[in-house]
């Protein structure tokens, strides 16, 4: 049987990964949310800091925002965190504290969908859901020449079955980590390793010679450009920051004064904007710097950050309206967006 082959290659070949050598529910579900876009090499010593700080589903409950968002900083799509803390109060509180051990109730946590719900089924449970995820759909739409788009309704429900059907009476904990690693190291997204592969003489795209025809592609997001002027505007050891508000990108993070501007601007252009003008009033400064870094990439944006580094005499908060005043040492405590934790870092 397929789904014999495909466990057979992974008891050869898989990765010793710390998530895969427990059946706790935390700690699986935990793994499972950083490993939303975010690479399995990035995400190991995330896992050891999170789990090492919150060893508990209480710890992560009772923990302050600020807190987990701070050891989430550098993993990006920051609302994991946030619905990682929420959805660990939810337990606290729903639960007495006992991950719930059913589809239907692991589904009702804060950010879970069905893949990652029926991921903490099948392997903290051993219940028989397959979870299907990127990796999956790219093994069963070349194995079975699926020309349906993965991210339609219709492409959703069919690649459900699919797995489903191949998982059939296969232990589900085993099987699912089986297919997820087969597609991560074996049937990859580009140059698989089809010549050594045990499924080519049933595989409809090695058939064919179409494996770059599968899965078939969704239609690309468009992808909006922002241009973002930082202002690093500082006095002796201090410097100013700013919390974002709820409702764009980088939800309630720290960062320096931001200027965005609806094209790219020369520095020249930059200091007289209304936006510059409104900060500056009356105050004396010199312009240190003025760095370009290079473009940021988001899922559906293509950031253009600018830091402009300004000395002023005093960092008089009277001055700077909605800003406060942070030094080196104390920047630790607040999390930020990757650009400025990686600006910071190199001054």
């Amino acid at each position: 049987m397929l789904n014999r082959e495909i466990i057979n290659w992974y008891e050869l070949n898989k990765r010793d990964l710390p998530w895969r050598n427990t059946t706790d529910p935390y700690k699986i579900w935990i793994s499972e949310i950083m490993l939303q876009q975010t690479q399995v090499v990035t995400v190991v010593d995330y896992y050891y800091r999170f789990i090492n700080r919150f060893p508990t589903i209480q710890d992560l409950a009772f923990a302050d925002e600020n807190v987990v968002l701070n050891l989430w900083q550098g993993l990006g799509y920051y609302s994991r965190a946030r619905n990682l803390h929420q959805a660990a109060k939810s337990v606290v509180e729903n639960y007495n504290g006992v991950f719930p051990d059913s589809f239907d109730e692991i589904l009702k946590l804060k950010g879970i969908g069905v893949y990652t719900a029926s991921a903490i089924a099948a392997f903290a449970f051993h219940l028989p859901y397959a979870a299907v995820d990127g990796n999956v759909n790219r093994v069963l739409s070349r194995l079975y020449g699926v020309s349906e788009s993965t991210n339609s309704p219709q492409g959703k429900r069919l690649f459900q079955s699919l797995a489903d059907e191949l998982m059939s009476d296969a232990a589900p904990h085993i099987y699912n980590q089986a297919i997820i690693e087969f597609g991560a190291l074996q049937c990859t997204a580009k140059n698989p390793a089809c010549d050594v592969c045990p499924l080519q003489s049933q595989c409809f795209a090695f058939i064919n010679k179409q494996q770059d025809a599968f899965p078939v592609k969704k239609k690309k997001v468009k992808i909006t450009d922002r241009y973002f002027y930082y202002l690093f505007i500082y006095s002796d050891d201090h410097f100013l920051l700013q919390q974002r508000d709820d409702r764009d990108i980088w939800r309630k993070l720290f960062e320096f004064p931001l200027i965005e501007a609806s094209n790219k601007l020369d520095l020249v252009d930059l200091i007289k904007t209304k936006e510059w003008l409104s900060v500056f009033k009356d105050i004396k400064l010199e312009i240190t710097e003025h760095i370009s870094r290079k473009v940021h990439k988001l899922s559906h944006q293509n950031l253009h950050i600018d830091f402009v580094h300004v000395k002023v005499e005093s960092c008089d908060l009277n001055k700077f309206d909605s800003l406060f005043l942070v030094d080196k040492e104390s920047v630790v405590d607040y999390p930020m967006p990757r650009p400025i934790e990686i600006h910071l870092a190199s001054l």
